[in-house]
């Protein structure tokens, strides 16, 4: 059997140019055109690999990637879109998105990522990230630390689940800028120095932890430590 591929996209253009492309390059393309449609298909069919545009009727595919791995529908996703700036890159891979593609885009270059996406495969993976007693749900937009529900804002959910998807990990403040914050803003800015400090006044010292280090020069890191008793 071929490789199969679903395209969600409301463009009936695009849909055909990247239909008719695919199918030169040998995959099996099914096509829907909404939100909702494509999400159906999505959980009803066994594809090998998603295309899903991130501005659609209905429901949009940041919604719909939510969806999919909220009911454990683990097919590999690439997400594209015209709007091609930091937020909407981060909201599609926090949404379990796997990989991310900008219009205008080489249609030679979404058949190579798909071929990727689709030898890595679809291994089942955790909807809970998990570093010590703190654990953040990328799906419920949920924190909890030793099962205390933590209130962050967007932004600090955004910082915090960049720590803990590379825990122990030194991460520079211009890493950190890069990921929460657009490209343009001003890197002598503090800012990233005070969501640190928001962060630790939520997730460490209510608990009486110490996690989330400053290393000077470096950048910062979260320990992958474990409550006592």
């Amino acid at each position: 059997m071929g490789v199969r591929v679903l395209v969600v996209e409301d463009s009936v253009r695009m849909a055909t140019l990247v239909r008719r492309s695919l199918q030169e390059d040998g995959f099996a393309v099914d096509v829907a055109s909404d939100g909702p449609e494509g999400l159906w298909m999505s959980v009803e069919h066994a594809y090998d690999a998603i295309v899903l545009d991130a501005m659609l009727p209905g429901l949009d595919g940041f919604e719909v990637c939510r969806q999919l791995r909220a009911q454990r529908c683990w097919t590999p996703v690439i997400m594209l879109t015209a709007r091609t700036g930091v937020t909407d890159r981060v909201a599609g891979l926090n949404a379990g998105a796997d990989d991310y593609l900008g219009k205008p885009f080489a249609l030679s270059e979404l058949t190579a990522r798909l071929h990727a996406l689709i030898r890595r495969g679809a291994p089942e993976r955790p909807i809970v990230l998990e570093c010590g007693d703190l654990h953040l749900d990328p799906v419920a937009r949920s924190v909890t630390r030793a099962g205390v529900p933590v209130e962050l804002t967007a932004k600090e959910f955004a910082v915090l689940e960049l720590f803990m998807r590379r825990p122990g990990e030194v991460l520079t403040r211009t890493l950190i800028l890069e990921h929460a914050w657009d490209m343009a803003f001003d890197p002598a800015s503090n800012i990233v120095d005070q969501y640190i400090a928001y962060l630790r006044r939520k997730i460490d010292k209510p608990f009486g932890r110490d996690d989330l280090k400053t290393l000077r020069g470096s950048g910062y890191r979260l320990d992958a430590s474990v409550a006592s008793g």
